[in-house]
């Protein structure tokens, strides 16, 4: 039977699985469920997620959730997926695993929720929370330098020093490029210290060309929407139907 992948291409998790699918020729059906319209809510959809969430599979018979989870048992278990994904060897599986943790508690809340209360929550009408922006700037900031310090300190061109991408350098990119929503000037300024961190993203956009930009297509429209209100500054309905739906991929994904 065909892979299953229940996804919202407007979550970093949700492109991470299908680029990896696409990458590796793995034969699946895409099937959307749209964050906006509360479709991870649904009864059917929680027979598949219980927790009501994005992405998730069904193999056969076989369901999952938790994209890290996803992206491992995708890698074991489908034949001829290269081992640089995931490889064979178990300390560099473990090294990999450790990335793969971290992320979920140091640069996602940090990305995710910058990106909330810089650009979606103005957009929305959420009151401001400088406060707030400034604990998410500093947890993201963080986790960019402990990227570049610790995990790209080596020559290789990707996590760990690895010569080819792994299945942590996909997650993590994909996480990174939400940042593409927000002000130029602030992208900029928030990764441009990171002259490492900017390499390996192109590098991994390079790795698994032309799907990777082809699965981001929906995050640089709404980047161009945002940019063009920003200009014209419309009213906050005009901004609130842009940013509604890039805010359902950061409370309801994993």
């Amino acid at each position: 039977m065909t892979l299953k992948v229940y996804s919202d291409r407007m979550s970093q998790p949700s492109r991470a699985i299908l680029i990896f699918c696409k990458v590796n020729g793995i034969d699946f059906e895409e099937i959307k469920v749209d964050l906006v319209k509360r479709q991870h809510q649904t009864p059917e959809f929680k027979e598949i997620n219980p927790m009501g969430q994005v992405p998730a599979i069904v193999d056969g018979r076989f369901k999952l959730f938790e994209s890290h989870a996803i992206l491992i048992y995708l890698a074991c278990v489908y034949p001829g997926i290269p081992d640089h994904w995931y490889p064979a060897d178990l300390f560099r599986r473990a090294k990999i695993n450790s990335v793969l943790d971290w992320h979920h508690s140091n640069l996602r809340p940090g990305a995710a929720k910058y990106v909330l209360y810089t650009v979606l929550g103005p957009a929305l009408g959420i009151p401001p929370n400088p406060q707030a922006a400034a604990e998410a700037e500093k947890i993201l900031s963080s986790s960019l330098s402990k990227i570049e310090s610790i995990w790209l300190k080596g020559k290789g061109q990707y996590l760990l020093g690895g010569l080819q991408p792994s299945i942590a350098d996909l997650s993590l990119v994909c996480e990174i490029m939400q940042l593409e929503v927000l002000d130029e000037k602030d992208r900029i300024r928030i990764l441009g210290p990171y002259k490492k961190v900017q390499q390996w993203i192109e590098s991994t956009k390079s790795a698994t060309s032309p799907h990777f930009n082809e699965v981001h297509k929906i995050l640089f429209k709404s980047k161009a929407r945002f940019q063009e209100q920003r200009s014209k500054l419309p009213s906050k309905m005009k901004i609130a139907l842009v940013a509604g739906k890039v805010l359902g991929s950061f409370g309801h994904v994993y």
